[in-house]
């Protein structure tokens, strides 16, 4: 068997003076060229669908644009009817639930239900990005391989995202940020042992995509950007506090959205299967709105990931060119217009059941937001230099910061696509701004709003430093019940009894701690009534457990209670005597951690699954 082989493998390696997780590195680079040729084969039919306008006349645009996003998202749901698999929301959230709620265990069904989801979302119209389906395909891959060879649980989450991490690097030719993804979204884990073989996976599998395409996989910003756009001034920090503002205000608002189209969809009644559809026709209509508008011989720029869009608000030429033609006004119209049809089209599409990621849609209404912030200043004289293209690449990294909560993986991701480090500032500046806009409005995220409604905090390493913030002197604690070493176990019962108490500090004849007799002491007592009489305290009192200081944070206590066969442990003073202050007990300590994330993330919604 498999998992017999690979631990038989492992032991010898061992043996050798391998690591013992050396098997995952293995495991990485596979994993890494595997989801660099996936990538590819995901990638090129949506490239393709991109570049059918020219087959059609303005009989066959409006045809197109009004019914295929329409029988795209009748399709998605046939597919899903006919290919059970796990969905608990978009394909990244899918991912995340599986981490926190099922040992990061997904079946091969959810990538495959998710790839010609998304295939026949996308190609038919679909706004929806590409790399959210990417990021389901590589997690079920590692998964599918960790549970193949019977890994852990925490090897089978590495290995989860390895695949996940590959698909991001191999989508946007950025290793750096689909790491970054994978530990601040996915995994919550920034430790070596993990990191490592997420590294190794992502690297892989950007080095295979672009030794297949010999270039970004998705987009490219060219030489052009770096041309005209190289200097980033100190005097514009104001302007890019504005653009991270807006970003805030704007994620908010679509994330809001999202959730409120989402709740039509699931109150409708309609069957599951038809909703994609209905979406469909709804973003139909959007579309024919803009023909009517807009030029009827090319698809709505908001249809499909929206990635060439995004590549010409990112050309400094597409402004130079409009201002030269004095149609700045026009353009400022279509930017507009393309930002408010993303936001209510992706809504459509995703709300109503439609399959595809979020990035793509996040980059294109930030990227609009900039320009038209770009726009603006331009008009009032204050861009002497440059275009209002440098404003659309910073609010990509805003818009994305702000919609997925994390903030590193937008600023690499766009830091990658320019290659240039004076782009950092403004960057990490707008996007930390754009984050603390749309947390103070929208406490959860796009991803982490399903799974609040079904009552499951993201949680993680990022959640334990609410531990070390906190000491023994934050909580109540309980009063000290001091019982003699000498004294009679029956003598304790009785007071148990009378009481309630269930656990009994022990001091010696000078008032000095000893030990603890607790409840579990008194019914083991119990079960021999005839020896009741003869014991004292001293025989069944516990000299094993450890105590507790008051400066002690808590995340140290709930690491002692980890070792200890208790529910309460003793707090004695940090002076000479050591004087007992009292009890902490597990469920005060974590009601105190429950508050404390209550007023950070915001009140936990009951789960209905019990």
């Amino acid at each position: 068997m498999p998992s017999q082989a690979i631990r038989t493998t492992r032991r010898l390696a061992t043996k050798f003076g391998l690591h013992r997780d050396w098997w995952l590195y293995v495991l990485a680079v596979v994993i890494g060229l595997t989801m660099g040729a996936l990538a590819v084969a995901f990638i090129r039919p949506l490239q393709w669908a991109e570049g059918q306008e020219a087959l059609f006349g303005s009989a066959g645009m409006w045809t197109f644009v009004l019914l295929a996003p329409a029988l795209g998202g009748l399709g998605v749901g046939l597919v899903r009817a006919t290919i059970g698999a796990p969905n608990v929301g978009p394909g990244v959230t899918t991912i995340i639930h599986a981490v926190l709620r099922r040992r990061s265990r997904l079946p091969l069904t959810v990538g495959l239900q998710k790839w010609i989801c998304a295939t026949l979302t996308i190609g038919t119209g679909g706004s929806a990005g590409a790399e959210g389906p990417i990021v389901t395909i590589g997690g079920t891959a590692g998964s599918t391989l960790g549970r193949s060879l019977g890994a852990s649980t925490s090897h089978t989450s590495t290995l989860l995202g390895c695949g996940a991490a590959a698909g991001i690097a191999a989508v946007f030719n950025a290793p750096i940020a689909g790491v970054l993804f994978v530990i601040e979204i996915l995994l919550r884990d920034f430790s070596v042992r993990t990191f490592t073989p997420i590294v190794i996976a992502a690297v892989t599998a950007s080095a295979m995509t672009q030794g297949i395409l010999h270039d970004s996989a998705i987009f490219d910003i060219g030489d052009t950007f770096n041309q005209y756009e190289g200097q980033f001034r100190v005097a514009w920090i104001p302007a890019w506090l504005l653009l991270g503002v807006m970003c805030g205000l704007l994620a908010a608002g679509f994330i809001r959205l999202l959730a409120g189209v989402t709740k039509v969809f699931e109150q409708t009644g309609l069957p599951a299967y038809v909703r994609p559809a209905i979406g469909g026709l709804l973003l139909g209509g959007l579309g024919a709105i803009w023909l009517a508008i807009q030029d009827e011989s090319t698809l709505p720029s908001f249809y499909g990931n929206g990635y060439g869009e995004i590549t010409r608000l990112l050309s400094p030429n597409f402004y130079i060119e409009s201002k030269s033609q004095g149609g700045m006004l026009s353009v400022t119209s279509l930017i507009l217009l393309v930002l408010v049809c993303k936001l209510l089209g992706t809504s459509l599409t995703i709300g109503s059941g439609g399959s595809g990621g979020m990035f793509a849609p996040a980059l294109l209404m930030g990227a609009a937001a900039g320009g038209l912030l770009g726009i603006g200043l331009e008009s009032m004289d204050l861009l002497p230099h440059g275009t209002p293209a440098r404003f659309a690449l910073v609010g990509m990294a805003a818009m994305v910061a702000a919609v997925t909560h994390a903030p590193l993986t937008a600023i690499l991701i766009v830091y990658e696509l320019t290659q240039n480090y004076q782009v950092i500032l403004p960057l990490m500046l707008a996007a930390v701004v754009a984050l603390s806009i749309a947390r103070l409005l929208c406490n959860e995220s796009v991803y982490s709003a399903k799974l609040q409604a079904l009552g499951i905090r993201m949680g993680g390493s990022s959640d334990m430093t609410v531990l070390t913030r906190l000491t023994v002197q934050d909580l109540i604690l309980d009063p000290a019940r001091v019982i003699d070493l000498k004294l009679p176990v029956g003598d304790v019962l009785r007071q148990s009894e009378d009481d309630g108490a269930c656990d009994f500090v022990v001091v010696d004849d000078h008032g000095g701690y000893v030990g603890m007799v607790t409840m579990d002491d008194l019914q083991a007592a119990l079960l021999h009534r005839e020896a009741i009489p003869l014991l004292q305290v001293s025989e069944i009192c516990r000299t094993d457990l450890p105590t507790v200081m008051p400066q002690d944070t808590l995340d140290i206590v709930l690491e002692k209670f980890s070792h200890a066969d208790s529910d309460a442990l003793v707090v004695l003073s940090d002076g000479e005597n050591d004087r007992i202050t009292g009890l902490v007990t597990r469920a005060r300590l974590m009601r105190r951690y429950q508050a404390s994330l209550d007023h950070e993330h915001g009140p936990r919604t009951p789960s209905h699954d019990g």
